[in-house]
């Protein structure tokens, strides 16, 4: 890995690309995991005598896609800085 070039717009494009790649799986799997748990909880009045497992799975969802989102922005983070620390 090589310092990112930031004194053409090109560079700074393909270096945002570049970003955009890293945890993107670990990204989209939380965002998933989100969505389906808020709609979980949200139908879990609709489940019956079920409701009471609906919601809590919805909940831990929830709790998993956001680990996943923050996970992934804390790998980014740091992939960030380390190509920014090489240059140095």
């Amino acid at each position: 890995m090589t310092n990112p070039d930031v004194s053409e717009q090109e560079a700074v494009a393909r270096y945002r690309a570049e970003l955009r790649t890293v945890g993107r799986s670990q990204r989209l799997a939380g965002f998933v995991l989100v969505v389906l748990g808020a709609i979980a909880v949200w139908t879990a009045t609709y489940a019956g005598a079920a409701a009471p497992t609906v919601q809590w799975a919805g909940y831990a969802a929830l709790a998993i896609g956001w680990a996943l989102m923050l996970a992934a922005i804390f790998l980014r983070t740091r992939y960030h800085r380390r190509r920014l620390r090489e240059g140095l």
